[in-house]
């Protein structure tokens, strides 16, 4: 299983032993819209209230474990991309001020504060916009079997992790169940439009140019990541999730080294435990064992301090 080398894990680092965790969330007086593999979603007045729990998933599984932090950090590092990207496409984000939510949530702050987030209601494009600035994951494996990803063919003698010579927009279909499926541009555009298809790459190119050019400046590599947008009558914004851990490979630059898997800050380390233990990627899912738990969420905890400068209290 690989690691990651955190040098510069802070003194006062959050006590995750002690930190709870919260796997399912539920508010008398409000409905569930929908539970997904980590959010819980809930209509409040004309806009939705995602909420970010500690559930962890891997290979189309949610685990056995709750991940302590977890949720905080993908709502709170979320919400420092939607500021830093805002200028290059608007987002969805609201409020992360539980005492301007419709009720009833505001009387429930000890358990939203910090891992939800009021966000405008918009329809959903069924797209995952993926960038890769790296040749790693299913790209590597597919790469080796058929000198290409999906549809796109690379140059020969590729190594795993390599850094590609610009990065590639490689769209997936977005699964509500199931296991998202890798699409060409062409599929896309037959999808969604050639039109739309052309603007949320366009788009998905910029975020990724600026997010990965903000993580080296780090000391961070941003290897790859996906990208969600909606529309409204104003047109695109990027949506759910932004450059969190279960969303992209981040990379310490100090240990680097291509040729094979690299220590990460991510959700990584996770898949990487469970390809040991022999788990044949069917029900029931595993539970991770204490020590992947704690550093699993130390993991999380050092590449929000370190991308945004900021610590979790």
């Amino acid at each position: 299983m690989t690691d990651a080398s955190i040098e510069s894990i802070p003194t006062k680092m959050p006590s995750i032993a002690t930190h709870p965790i919260v796997t399912k969330t539920e508010f008398p007086g409000a409905s569930v819209l929908f539970r997904g593999k980590v959010r819980d979603m809930y209509k409040a007045g004309d806009a939705l209230l995602m909420v970010a729990t500690d559930r962890i998933s891997a290979f189309d599984f949610v685990l056995g474990s709750g991940i302590p932090f977890k949720g905080e950090v993908l709502t709170q590092i979320s919400i420092f991309w939607f500021g830093f990207l805002k200028d290059i496409v608007r987002n969805h984000f609201l409020s992360s001020d539980v005492a301007q939510y419709p009720e009833p949530f505001p009387q429930f702050t000890d358990i939203l504060k910090g891992r939800s987030m009021l966000v405008k209601s918009v329809r959903a494009i069924p797209i995952e916009c993926v960038v890769r600035g790296y040749i790693s994951g299913s790209s590597w494996k597919e790469y080796q079997s058929e000198g290409r990803t999906v549809g796109v063919t690379l140059p020969k003698g590729l190594r795993e992790s390599d850094r590609l010579s610009e990065p590639l927009f490689t769209p997936a279909t977005k699964a509500e169940s199931g296991h998202d499926e890798n699409i060409s541009f062409e599929e896309m555009a037959s999808k969604i439009g050639s039109g739309l298809a052309q603007q949320l790459r366009d788009i998905s190119m910029k975020l990724y140019q600026r997010a990965a050019a903000h993580a080296e400046e780090h000391a961070i590599i941003l290897a790859d990541t996906k990208f969600e947008f909606g529309q409204d009558d104003q047109g695109v914004l990027l949506i759910d999730e932004v450059l969190t851990p279960d969303s992209s490979r981040f990379w310490p630059r100090d240990t680097y080294h291509p040729g094979g898997p690299q220590s990460s800050l991510d959700k990584q380390y996770v898949r990487d435990y469970l390809e040991t233990i022999g788990w044949n990627k069917q029900p029931p899912a595993p539970t991770l064992p204490v020590a992947v738990v704690e550093q699993t969420a130390t993991k999380y905890l050092e590449i929000y301090r370190l991308l945004t400068g900021q610590q979790l209290n």
